[in-house]
This record gives C-alpha cells, structure tokens and sequence, in this order.
C-alpha cells in the first residue's frame, strides 16, 4: 500500500462559494461532477503519480464541522501566501504558522467557508 489515505470529502453547504474559496487558496479550478446524486467540485490531483484525491461535496447527508478529522492541503512553498489566500477569500485562521520539527516543514490551521476546521502543510525549506 502506497498510499493509506485514498480518497478525502469536505462537506459544504454552499458548492459554489465553497469551490470558489478552495480555487482561490489552491490557485487552480476545481471540476465540478454529479456522482450517484451528489454535488462534487474535484480538488487536482495525479492519480497516474499515485496522487491522493478529494472532493467538496454538497448534499443533505453531509453536514460541514469544526470538529473530528483534520484534512491537510499541500501549501506548495508558499504557506504564508496560502493563508493571506484563506483571509481574503472569507475563511479564518484558527492556528498559524508551526514550524514543525525534524525538518518536516510548516502547517496552520483555519475554517474555510463552510465552517469546516481544514489544515495546510508546507514541505521544509519553504
């Protein structure tokens, strides 16, 4: 097993803000999708390179939290970038910037707009 996360969901509300929120902070565009009766804007991945996908995802079983798992996104090299992203697009930064140690890089913490607790990872050296 390469991999043991294969596949992620955030629950959200509202897929339109919610997918223009997470298009701002990740600077790309998310592919929206209907899959067997629920709402979904893709998050980018590589499957080919063994890459970890996600998704928004709408509808009445899923209900958007600030409590239980914690979902880490790749900040690139530009972690302080990603969370000036995070306050301009109407989220909220719950924990900044922890430098973490064994040179494992940086990680904050903020609520997106949907009200979920969401977490970003910088890779060391950035």
């Amino acid at each position: 097993m390469s991999n043991a996360l294969n596949w992620f969901e955030i629950p959200v509300t509202d897929l339109a803000r919610a997918k223009r929120f997470y298009g701002s902070l990740l600077q790309t565009e998310l592919r929206e999708e209907t899959m067997a009766g629920t709402s979904m804007a893709i998050l980018p991945y590589d499957k080919e390179k063994g890459g970890v996908g996600g998704a928004l995802v709408a509808g009445p079983q899923f209900v958007p939290g600030g409590q239980g798992a914690v979902v880490y996104l790749n900040a690139g090299k530009d972690l302080d970038g990603a969370l000036a992203r995070v306050k301009s697009g109407g989220g909220k930064v719950v924990m900044e910037r922890v430098e973490l140690p064994n040179n494992i890089g940086s990680i904050a913490h903020f609520l997106d707009t949907e009200g979920n607790r969401v977490a970003l990872h910088s890779p060391a050296g950035h």
